[in-house]
């Protein structure tokens, strides 16, 4: 027999759970764009920065820095 939350692991959120989260980050990337000044060019940094923020993972700012040194490795 399975764990009684084993559904709730495998299941599949509810459609107006992702809508709901795809706001949030929506809001969030605005915001940043407000915050720079309305400032056009930053469209996808500013989304990737709001799932980060949303899902709690590093933004991928911070992850390029790591790659960078692999990059000149891989190149040299």
């Amino acid at each position: 027999m399975a764990h009684p939350s084993a559904d709730v692991l495998t299941a599949k959120p509810a459609v107006g759970s992702l809508e709901l989260t795809e706001d949030l980050v929506r809001t969030r990337a605005y915001r940043f764009y407000e915050e720079r000044g309305r400032e056009d060019g930053h469209d996808i940094e500013d989304w990737l920065r709001a799932e980060a923020e949303v899902f709690g993972k590093k933004p991928p700012a911070a992850k390029a820095n790591d790659t960078e040194g692999a990059n000149v490795a891989a190149v040299a």
